[in-house]
């Protein structure tokens, strides 16, 4: 039987939190966890520790946050944990000093079927692209992001009533779960890594960079299934959002959460509203799109019709 690794963790939010507690509860020993300084919070601004320093501190696990990760007391404290091998997921890049330092190498957990989706945004990307799966990938870290050679990786399907927000809990699970097949068969010879150059895919692989909030507003002119998967890939986070006005005397910002293709129904004008029996249908560059889900600035996240019943004229609505 192969010995139990002496293994670091570095990650930060809740993503993370699913692998850290299936290494912890495996044969393997988290020697440390390294994540990011508490940020401040909420109104009073109050430091908040990241899920992963929570889980560790809950457990008893030693934890590091540099704020620089070349800074010698912190590769110093990193030596004296002596890991035999380091985990990363959803964490920064690390410099070579760090990936390097343990004899075994670091892993990474990526939420997607590499060289698909390298970057920042992997799951948001997947679902506004219209993609019918995704995946988890293990790989050993270099210099060049997310470009190391992959160990295993695992098929996930999304559904068309996935977001990015359910997507994200099913990568999250599944992502576990091959990091510690992954680390069981590294331990014992019987992985045999893959450079990505040899994975075979259609076409040149698609990105995943990060999201600014710029990018997050919708183009009514668009066709209504790229808005539709626009609209869940952004939620709930960071959120798809739009001008309206005809609510007040001036334009709010309406953030949108959930929509459906209206198929049933006739072309409308870009950012045209029909209100319907209480339905918020909406005009795109082709077939309409339904909202079901919102939230107007300055109100509660909420159901569109909640939304229109609490409206006095609902006849000079328009999004843009």
């Amino acid at each position: 039987m192969s010995k139990s690794l002496r293994i670091v963790f570095l990650g930060t939010p809740d993503f993370a939190v699913e692998s850290l507690e299936a290494l912890y509860r495996s044969d393997h020993e988290v020697v440390g966890v390294v994540t990011m300084p508490d940020k401040p919070a909420g109104r009073g601004h109050k430091l908040k520790a990241s899920p992963v320093k929570q889980f560790a501190l809950d457990n008893d696990i030693p934890v590091l946050q540099p704020k620089n990760l070349k800074d010698e007391d912190f590769i110093k404290d990193l030596k004296d944990l002596k890991a035999d091998l380091q985990v990363v997921v959803a964490f920064r890049m690390l410099p070579e000093v760090v990936w390097n330092m343990p004899p075994m190498g670091t892993i990474n957990v990526h939420a997607s079927l590499l060289p698909q989706y390298r970057g920042a945004a992997p799951i948001n990307w997947a679902v506004m692209n219209g993609e019918k799966y995704s995946g988890v990938t293990t790989f050993l870290l270099k210099h060049e992001i997310d470009t190391g050679n992959i160990l295993l990786q695992k098929e996930v399907a999304i559904t068309p009533e996935d977001n990015a927000g359910s997507l994200h809990d099913k990568l999250m699970k599944a992502g576990a779960k091959l990091l510690i097949e992954t680390v069981d068969r590294y331990n014992e010879n019987n992985l045999e890594p893959t450079p990505q150059s040899e994975v075979k895919i259609e076409g040149e692989p698609r990105k995943a960079p990060k999201i600014f909030k710029s990018y997050c507003r919708i183009d009514w002119s668009q066709d209504g299934e790229t808005i539709h998967n626009k609209i869940r890939g952004l939620s709930p986070y960071p959120t798809a959002w739009t001008k309206i006005s005809g609510v007040s005397d001036k334009e709010k910002t309406l953030k949108l959460y959930w929509s459906e293709p209206a198929n049933d129904y006739e072309k409308l004008a870009p950012g045209r509203v029909l209100t319907e029996n209480d339905q918020f249908i909406v005009g795109t560059g082709s077939i309409p799109i339904l909202l079901k889900e919102l939230q107007i600035e300055g109100k509660k996240r909420m159901k569109a019709n909640d939304f229109l019943r609490g409206l006095h004229d609902k006849e000079n609505l328009k999004l843009n």
